[in-house]
């Protein structure tokens, strides 16, 4: 066993807790910010402040932290507290419950300051999987109740931070050293980013579901991904850079990563379908849309297969049978279930016409269609029923929808489609337009999530696409 610095629980420690206006440190705010100083287990300092963050801060979180908007009106600003933070914090391991927000928040708060920040880390939801992994629970109100911790007021800052201090206390007194330090290291370590990449970045990246982009020399865009994490997933491709070459290739060649939050996997899906169909990054080999798409129509009343190239909407008054990139492929795939099926070529238009049977009658692989033996409609029952698995979907509603998604942390995203077609997304932030084409892949994306059942998403219909703040609206 490698030897272990058991120096690691006695360490100066700063356990922070702020309260915010939202969850996300790019769009949200400070509202107030505690920090508990300990060295070898003792409590050296504690310290709160209310923070007036500049915003209005929205009902639902006055309601969780009972901070409103009055209280802050004439409590400083973040920048005016933003050297009593440093001095509170300098030297000592940044601790907080899911340590990615708190750490997150003050970061940024600190940068819009003019001042860089960064610490090692220690997240207590963490250490406590890690420490009481037969646990199912580990957020902050099941580890009071676990460990008989005291907090006198949830979700206020100062006493959540004297929640992690007791805590801290409690582990260092009733575990073995070497448990508890192994446990620290093991949370604290810091993934490894590739040389030419900023090494601060690791603290940037945020544990929030949306679309990443590997950018390269000369700002060529070289990968898109989508995540429900987007930093874990950009450092599992640092991760694999020893194990595949793909990998390998990535961190060599990117020399910059951006990425663009979403409220859920949908909006996430669709922006990184777009962003590959409209620049066609070097490393997607899928979503690349593009090129031509075809498909078999069979009207209501029609007995053979009409080839379509799909260029706007699926088509009205019939049903439309398979995806194929090209006419070649699309006339194959038909010749080949004809045949299976003993459809007739020459009635399906995959025959030169003219007088007598098709090539199939005479080889006894057709029904007789072409020559009377079979009736018309019956061959066009059959020639659905041969191409039902290849079915499209048809559009269920009788016109435009608005998709509205939300997360955990109150981000709210509308997604515009119509008859498959995806043609852009609302945020808070303002609108992201796409090409109203038939694209493939997008169609996929939004039959999968249509047919689930989400509580994350809620779907509006009306005959035109109404702005975010339209209330005339009937929802399923």
């Amino acid at each position: 066993m490698s030897d272990i610095d058991l120096s690691l629980i006695d360490e100066p420690v700063a356990f922070v807790d702020v309260e915010t206006t939202g969850g996300h440190p790019a769009w949200h705010r400070i509202t107030e910010i505690a920090i508990v100083a300990m060295r070898d287990g003792q409590v050296e300092s504690r310290w709160s402040s209310l923070v007036n963050p500049g915003v209005s801060i929205p009902p639902s979180i006055q309601r969780l932290t009972g901070i409103s908007n009055d209280m802050v009106a004439e409590a400083p600003s973040f920048e005016t507290l933003s050297r009593e933070v440093l001095t509170r914090l300098e030297g000592r391991r940044f601790v907080a419950h899911n340590v990615r927000f708190d750490y997150g928040f003050v970061r940024s708060e600190l940068r819009r300051a003019g001042y860089a920040y960064s610490a090692p880390l220690a997240c207590t939801v963490r250490l406590s999987r890690e420490l009481f992994p037969q646990a199912a629970r580990h957020n902050l109100d099941a580890i009071i109740e676990r460990h008989g911790l005291q907090c006198e007021s949830r979700h206020r800052a100062l006493p959540d931070a004297d929640v992690l201090a007791q805590l801290w206390q409690h582990w260092r007194s009733t575990l073995a050293p070497r448990r508890l330090a192994e446990a620290i290291e093991r949370v604290s370590r810091r993934p490894s980013l590739p040389s030419h990449l900023p090494p601060d970045l690791i603290d940037d990246v945020p544990e929030v579901c949306g679309v990443y982009r590997f950018i390269g020399e000369g700002d060529a865009l070289i990968y898109v991904g989508k995540a429900k994490n987007i930093r874990e997933r950009v450092l599992a491709h640092f991760g694999g850079a020893t194990r595949d070459s793909k990998s390998q290739r990535l961190a060599a060649q990117v020399r910059r990563i951006d990425w663009t939050e979403t409220a859920g996997e949908l909006g996430a899906l669709l922006l990184e379908a777009q962003w590959v169909r409209d620049f066609k990054p070097v490393y997607n080999r899928r979503l690349r849309g593009g090129g031509e798409h075809h498909t078999w129509f069979v009207s209501d009343e029609g007995v053979s297969a009409v080839l379509q190239r799909l260029e706007g909407p699926l088509p009205d008054g019939g049903d439309c049978f398979g995806l194929f990139r090209s006419a070649k492929a699309a006339r194959a795939a038909l010749t080949t279930i004809a045949r299976e099926r003993r459809l007739c070529l020459k009635t399906l238009g995959l025959e030169h016409p003219g007088e007598g049977s098709c090539f199939g009658y005479q080889l006894g692989r057709c029904d007789g269609a072409c020559v009377g033996g079979e009736s018309l409609p019956k061959h066009a029952l059959r020639l659905k029923l041969a191409l039902a698995k290849h079915k499209l979907k048809s559009w269920p509603y009788a016109g435009p929808i608005r998709i509205e998604e939300r997360n955990s942390q109150g981000r709210i995203e509308w997604h515009h489609v119509d008859r498959w077609q995806y043609l852009g997304t609302q945020t808070a932030d303002g609108e992201r337009a796409s090409e109203s084409i038939f694209d493939p892949d997008i169609y996929r994306i939004l039959v999968r999530h249509l047919r689930a059942t989400s509580r994350s998403l809620r779907i509006t219909t009306q005959s035109t696409i109404p702005d975010a703040s339209d209330d005339d609206e009937r929802t399923r």
